[in-house]
């Protein structure tokens, strides 16, 4: 049984499925414990992934990715939180961490598209120093390509890609925050990664961290 600490009201002791129908039924203290609860994590998920452009984004950008977590978790009565399904073998606290993860890409997308903006594509621009403006903008070309390659991906390959790839998760924490076995994460990754390799191949200086050893 988790272990917790004991706070007025007892609110600690809830299991999360607890908590998730409090929270349906609109409670402030359910609400409070969220936050006390999650806040780190979810703090911790958009740090991961707005952490590569910390010379081009700020806390307000941060900010904004868990405002705008928090409203789409309130949206339309809820719905997103109506959809957590316990029976799938899912932890809340996984979950949440995946949606502030999906957060902050969607937020970084956004920033990208804006014409006015173009820190995030600088962004790209950024290397060794004393690299000369002919490298810069082949670097910039070369992430073009693999931006495009990615688009054409379904979803959950994307979704993949920047657990692993971007954000560095362990096979093990990709498996749990996606609901699939270790082996599915492997098997994944190899298929992935071959389809990334056969249609960059013609990308010159577009390389992916190097294999890991296959599972046991």
């Amino acid at each position: 049984m988790e272990r917790t600490m004991t706070l007025v009201g007892g609110v600690s002791e809830w299991s999360e499925q607890e908590l998730l129908a409090r929270m349906l039924d609109r409670s402030g203290k359910a609400w409070r414990e969220f936050h006390r609860r999650y806040d780190r994590l979810i703090f911790r998920c958009i740090h991961k992934v707005t952490g590569r452009f910390a010379s081009v984004l700020t806390s307000e950008d941060v900010r904004e990715v868990y405002a705008s977590l928090l409203v789409s978790l309130t949206a339309r009565d809820m719905h997103k939180l109506r959809t957590f399904d316990f029976e799938r073998g899912n932890k809340l606290s996984s979950w949440v961490g995946l949606l502030a993860t999906n957060a902050a890409w969607d937020h970084l997308r956004t920033v990208a598209r804006q014409p006015q903006t173009t820190a995030l594509a600088d962004a790209e621009l950024i290397s060794a120093p004393g690299a000369d403006a002919y490298e810069q903008l082949a670097e910039k070309q070369r992430w073009q390509e693999v931006n495009a390659t990615l688009a054409s991906f379904s979803e959950k390959d994307r979704t993949f890609v920047q657990m692993y790839y971007v954000d560095g998760l362990s096979p093990e924490e990709v498996a749990d925050q996606l609901n699939i076995s270790i082996k599915t994460v492997y098997s994944k990754k190899h298929k992935i990664r071959s389809r990334l390799e056969r249609e960059l191949a013609h990308v010159v200086g577009v390389t992916l961290p190097a294999e890991e050893a296959a599972a046991a």
